[in-house]
């Protein structure tokens, strides 16, 4: 027959649990108010045809016969449907001392039906074009030496992406998953992506622990689903689900799920 002391225990344990439960789906709802905000505001819609979504240039790239000195571009723009509550698609633009165009470097999920690589390296869009109707945004800008010391490396880094027929829109591997790699592989990119994007922390198990994309921090992740990063371009950032807060020391900002940078 249980006593007085068993009672107490066993109703302690059910307060403790319940509190656990509680916070944990307060987080979670916290953690979903900035994809369901975006949605209020507009920022990523429900509704759009991806066939007649336009790819309009966003102005940023720099004419390549004005600019002659070699030019490495990252962009952001939010990822097409609901999925832009959540995340941005990341990509490259490069264009090499002299040369007369921009060639786009990016994971393109589709193009992997069939066993193909999902890797596009392509100059058939412009450098700064709409993703499907979303803008682009510049997130890195390197010109002349140093944008000539990532291309030196950025086709063995691409050769040496891990996942070349392989794309998982959540954890990754994926768009961001790509553009991360380059960061990682290559130093002078010195990369910091958006906390939208969702993938970008989706390493290998063996390499859980290692280099941040900026290679000015250290991070530590379980398949991108769950991690942490603290480094002097990274600020501090958590990864719960794939959807990471965090803080930026350097240049002061909130870093939200779904909205990304506050002041952006």
């Amino acid at each position: 027959m249980a006593g007085p002391d068993s009672t107490t225990d066993g109703a302690t344990a059910a307060s403790t649990a319940r509190r656990v439960v509680g916070w944990s789906l307060f987080g979670f709802a916290l953690l979903l108010s900035g994809p369901l905000l975006t949605l209020a505001t507009g920022d990523a819609s429900l509704r759009g045809d991806w066939r007649t979504a336009t790819h309009r240039t966003a102005g940023l790239a720099p004419d390549p016969s004005l600019h002659p000195s070699a030019i490495v571009q990252v962009y952001a723009s939010r990822t097409f449907g609901w999925r832009g509550a959540f995340a941005d698609h990341t990509w490259l633009a490069v264009k090499p001392a002299g040369a007369d165009g921009y060639t786009r470097y990016e994971v393109i999920g589709w193009y992997g039906r069939g066993g193909g690589s999902v890797v596009s390296v392509s100059n058939r869009r412009d450098a700064d074009a709409e993703w499907y109707g979303k803008p682009a945004r510049l997130i890195r800008d390197l010109r002349g030496p140093e944008a000539e010391a990532v291309i030196a490396k950025l086709d063995s880094a691409v050769t040496a992406y891990p996942y070349p027929t392989t794309y998982r829109a959540w954890p990754g591997p994926n768009s961001n998953t790509f553009v991360a790699h380059l960061g990682r592989a290559i130093p002078e990119l010195r990369l910091t992506l958006p906390p939208t994007a969702i993938g970008k922390d989706y390493v290998p198990l063996g390499e859980s622990v290692g280099w941040s994309p900026s290679h000015t921090g250290i991070q530590l992740s379980l398949f991108g689903v769950f991690g942490v990063i603290a480094g002097i371009d990274d600020g501090f950032e958590l990864n719960v689900l794939g959807l990471v807060t965090g803080v930026d020391v350097r240049n002061p900002a909130l870093k939200l799920p779904g909205i990304g940078r506050v002041p952006g």
